[in-house]
Formats: C-alpha cells, sequence, structure tokens
C-alpha cells in the first residue's frame, strides 16, 4: 500500500506541519525536549524524519534511536549517522529499553484500541513515556473534500487514517493510565495534548 506524498519527503512532511501547526509549531518539539534530562536515552517512535531530534534533542546530548514505519525516513536518518530502524508497531515486538520513549502524534494509527502500543511505550521506558498527540484535527472538519484529505495525507502506507483522538476521547482513553499519570498539557495553541507516564523498565 502507498504512503501518502508528505511521508516521501522531509521538506514536504515539515511543509504540511508547519502549516497545519502555525506559529506554535515549534512548540509541539519544545514541549517534549523540556521533559528531558540531558544525557539520557530516548527512544523516539514512529520517529518520522526525527526532526525532533534534529533540532531539539541534539544539543541535549541525548543517546537517541529512532524507530519508524517509513523506509525512506528511516534510511535518510542512517545516512545522516542518526541510528534508526524500521519497525511495524503493528507487530506484538517488544520496544528496546530506554530511559524516555516518544510518540508524537502516532497513536491515532492504533484506534479503535491503541492499549497495546502504549503498553509497549510503558515497558520500555525507564523513566517516562511521553504521548502527544493531536486532538484537533481535519478530519473532523464539516467539509467532506476537507476530512478526506486529512485522512488520505495522514496515511503512512497501512490505509487512510479515519479515526482521531478529540480532547475528551483522549482524556477519556488515558483515564486508565490514571495511577502512571505524572502530568497532562495542551501544548500553546490548543492542537495537541501531552501525557507523561511514568515507565516501568526499570521496575524490579
Amino acid at each position: 500500500m502507498s504512503e501518502s506524498v508528505i511521508y516521501r519527503s522531509t521538506f514536504v512532511y515539515e511543509a504540511v506541519m508547519v502549516l497545519l501547526y502555525g506559529r506554535h509549531y515549534a512548540a509541539r518539539y519544545r514541549a517534549i525536549s523540556e521533559l528531558i534530562e540531558p544525557g539520557s536515552s530516548v527512544l523516539d517512535v514512529c520517529c518520522g524524519p526525527a526532526i525532533l531530534y534534529r533540532r531539539y534533542l541534539r544539543q541535549l546530548d541525548v543517546r537517541y534511536v529512532g524507530l519508524d514505519y517509513n523506509r525512506t525516513f528511516v534510511e535518510r536518518l542512517k545516512r545522516d549517522g542518526i541510528e534508526a530502524h524500521t519497525w511495524d508497531l503493528r507487530e506484538d515486538r517488544l520496544l528496546p529499553a530506554s530511559d524516555y520513549v516518544v510518540m508524537q502524534a502516532s497513536l491515532y494509527h492504533f484506534l479503535p484500541e491503541p492499549s497495546p502500543v502504549v503498553d509497549r511505550l510503558i515497558a520500555a521506558a525507564r523513566r517516562f513515556a511521553i504521548v502527544a498527540e493531536p486532538v484537533r484535527n481535519l478530519t473532523s472538519s464539516n467539509n467532506p473534500l476537507v476530512a478526506f484529505l486529512g485522512r488520505r495525507l495522514s496515511d503512512p502506507g497501512t490505509g487512510d487514517q479515519a479515526r482521531r483522538f478529540t480532547e475528551e476521547s483522549f482524556d477519556r482513553f488515558f483515564s486508565r493510565y490514571a495511577e502512571r499519570t505524572e502530568r497532562s498539557f495542551l501544548i500553546p495553541g490548543g492542537r495537541e495534548k501531552v501525557v507523561v507516564l511514568r515507565g516501568d523498565a526499570g521496575e524490579s
């Protein structure tokens, strides 16, 4: 199955994200980087072109590994000297352990029941699993064409993405992880919500 055009080019991918987030584009990455201790290890799940690392985490001297379904992104990262691996989260495989495990704007790919994925993120995190997810989306538009484009453009090669979180459904889903939740907040602009979950990779 062919992926959307935005998953074929780092430039196009970032251009679309800038259009979506506008002046709050940088805030979505800054909000994550501010949660991560310098010198720690970071596993970036569904990393895309690894903008989080290139622009924000590299300066923190973290030990970074990116995982993504998209081979184009992964091969580009490898050419740039960034550790990255092709990974299909639909497979029930344990993720490599890391101090922080990050998933940004990708959990909706696993709706209607993403808990097995979140459970694997928590299991791999020694300190925290950080999930950031859009809660305001083009697919909820009343315009059928805009909604269709929102689904099609977000296809990484696994099919149209019809389902999305709202802030209410996001909070409802993560309420089952209340005992692990360190904090939850909206990024500036309110398009994306972040939840920080205590990991258990370091638990005995």
